[in-house]
């Protein structure tokens, strides 16, 4: 039992390890680049980067092959990838049309709406959405999930690798820095504050619904062999239809069924966690329908 808790603190540790290099280099590389950005803008990307990066000694360090994280021949996953990117955009659809019709989603009548526009939103959702889910997916759907997977079991994998991907997106510090109160130790209080967040009752509802779609990505990894590309295609589908919808709408605050999304962004909360519960159990009840034909 302790081996096991071991091993569900690994993902921890490696958090922390990855947040005290970037807030220790992040304070330098802030330095170097003459103070163009903030610095705890420079410490989250830096530290994601570092998350990334740490996947190639980890899958040494656990005996891992990219095959082992979920990648397929090429061929084979950019059909998953299309098809992960349709599954993504369809089971999103329906949340999105709820909460239009319900009101919590008004057209931003502000914007001025142009062919361009719409195309320029488009792409550039689509590649930031892209770029997201390929950081995202190779570490919880890939190392994470695989590592878990192979030292204690599937089903533990996908609720580790799931809780650890609703935490990740609420490490966050709200204080902005100026430079005369900057120093080598600042990254730390910042890092302090990103963890303490985690307690925040009001991410609550938000967390809860991406621990939800972490799930429901953990139970296609788990049921679909070498599904990573599925996976990314998945994710890509819903950040993209998300950032495209609050480009093209805004959130009603006098709406009387708000409580269905969170301040996150406007589509995630207890709407999702429903749907995706739902998706999740439909899904299983037809595979074991399925395998008792």
């Amino acid at each position: 039992m302790f081996r096991y808790l071991l091993y569900l603190l690994v993902p921890f540790l490696v958090l922390i390890a990855a947040a005290t290099l970037a807030c220790v280099a992040g304070y330098w590389l802030w330095l170097a680049a003459d103070q163009a950005w903030p610095l705890e803008k420079v410490i989250s990307k830096l530290g994601k980067l570092l998350l990334v990066l740490s996947i190639v000694p980890l899958m040494h360090g656990l005996g891992l092959k990219a095959a082992d994280l979920g990648f397929a021949v090429r061929r084979t996953m950019l059909r998953q990838f299309g098809q992960g990117l349709a599954l993504g955009l369809l089971s999103l659809l329906p949340v999105m049309v709820v909460l239009y019709l319900a009101g919590v989603h008004i057209v931003d009548a502000s914007r001025i709406w142009t062919w361009d526009w719409l195309l320029g939103k488009l792409v550039g959702g689509f590649l930031l959405a892209l770029l997201i889910s390929l950081a995202e997916e190779p570490i919880f759907r890939g190392i994470l999930f695989s590592g878990l997977q192979s030292r204690i079991n599937t089903v533990v994998a996908v609720l580790a690798s799931s809780f650890y991907y609703g935490i990740l997106h609420f490490l966050d510090s709200q204080s902005t820095l100026s430079g005369d109160d900057i120093h080598p130790l600042s990254g730390f209080m910042l890092m302090q504050e990103a963890f303490a967040n985690l307690l925040n009752p009001e991410i609550t509802t938000a967390l809860i619904a991406l621990i939800c779609v972490g799930l429901f990505l953990g139970v296609i990894r788990a049921t679909v062999p070498g599904s990573l590309a599925l996976c990314i295609g998945c994710h890509t589908g819903w950040v993209w239809q998300i950032k495209f919808s609050k480009s093209l709408f805004d959130v009603d605050p006098a709406s009387s069924y708000l409580f269905l999304v969170s301040h996150y962004d406007g589509v995630v909360g207890p709407l999702v966690s429903v749907w995706m519960v739902m998706a999740i159990t439909t899904y299983l009840l037809y595979r074991r329908w399925a395998n008792r034909i």
